[in-house]
């Protein structure tokens, strides 16, 4: 994993140099400055989507920022290298929690149903008391739904079982695709045909 402590002590090191404090520089990426706090103690590390802002304001590279250190130009390759496997690791890791997290929510909605459905059915109670609870014990599938496609979409990716292409599809593509667990019959947007497409998390 990337060491976000040398990452953290590298940002604050540059930001100095620039004679920024953290507010001034927080406000240059229209962030708090709560958020720079956490990157130079080494808790979090900086959204890929203002990265390339960053390193413009701190005058680095982007591999300077993610090896922690300004990079020689006899070492650029490796440490370019190096970086970019471990972002896409990063991404592995992001994705299986994400995939993980999607498991836990469908099964602790599925136990909210079930057990206010079986309330419902067997306590005595009024009947639009019955109704309530019946309706309560679906609210957690309407907010879990939106959630889970979510997560089907972007965690990983499909692969086509015609030419075997790997991407991420669309967000209607996955809403209205008939599927079996992850696996979902969709277009592929490289040879066009209409397969089973199955959840992978890699993309080589």
């Amino acid at each position: 994993m990337m060491d976000q402590v040398k990452i953290g002590r590298f940002i604050a090191e540059c930001r100095k140099k620039e004679g920024l404090t953290q507010a001034q520089l927080a406000e240059k990426l229209n962030i708090t400055d709560r958020a720079v706090s956490k990157w130079e103690n080494g808790k979090s590390m900086p959204d890929s989507s203002i990265m390339l802002e960053l390193c413009g304001i701190l005058k680095i590279t982007v591999n300077d920022l993610l090896s922690g250190e300004v990079v020689t130009v006899e070492s650029y390759n490796e440490k370019f290298d190096n970086n970019l496997l471990e972002m896409v690791k990063e991404k592995e890791r992001a994705d299986r929690h994400l995939l993980t997290l999607e498991v836990v929510f469908g099964i602790l909605s599925s136990v909210i149903f079930f057990a206010l459905t079986i309330l419902a059915a067997y306590a005595s109670m009024e009947e639009w008391l019955r109704v309530c609870i019946i309706l309560l014990g679906f609210a957690p599938f309407i907010v879990f739904v939106p959630f889970a496609i979510s997560i089907e979409q972007r965690a990983g990716y499909y692969e086509c079982a015609k030419c075997h292409h790997r991407y991420v599809p669309t967000y209607n593509s996955v809403l209205w695709a008939m599927h079996i667990g992850r696996t979902r019959h969709m277009k592929c947007p490289k040879c066009h045909e209409k397969s089973w497409h199955k959840k992978v998390i890699s993309k080589d």
